[in-house]
């Protein structure tokens, strides 16, 4: 059993920036593929952005590339999600996901059936 606990959302204003940071347990947290995944007021839950284990393989979604940055931190078990000029629609509560796998097809990375544990969420709210 995998322990995954966001932290970091709050209220921010548009063009703000914001990083979330998800902690995850586990000995072998260096071989896990991450993602961030959210879920707006009355949508369905969507991708945001994923990174393998070596940090070499990235995906983000169309509406925060540029804007938002993945990175990990092996040693902290930790993966941080970076948001720049967000926008109102960023608002949305923000799932940290894991597959405890090292080897993850590229193409499922942004899958959220591919992930076996999720945390909570952490609310991010942009107010224009």
């Amino acid at each position: 059993q995998v322990q995954v606990v966001e932290s970091g959302g709050g209220w921010v204003q548009a063009g703000d920036s914001r990083r979330l940071s998800c902690a995850a347990s586990g000995r072998t947290f260096s071989f896990y593929t991450m993602g961030w995944f959210r879920q707006g007021p009355g949508k369905e839950r969507e991708f945001v952005a994923a990174i393998n284990w070596s940090s070499d393989t990235r995906h983000y979604a169309d509406s925060v590339k540029g804007r938002f940055t993945i990175t990990r931190d092996n040693a902290k078990n930790t993966v941080y999600l970076q948001m720049s000029i967000l926008r109102p629609e960023d608002t949305a509560v923000y799932y940290c996901a894991v597959r405890p796998q090292r080897i993850t097809p590229a193409q499922i990375m942004g899958v959220s059936s591919a992930y076996n544990y999720w945390g909570q969420g952490t609310q991010v709210t942009v107010s224009s």
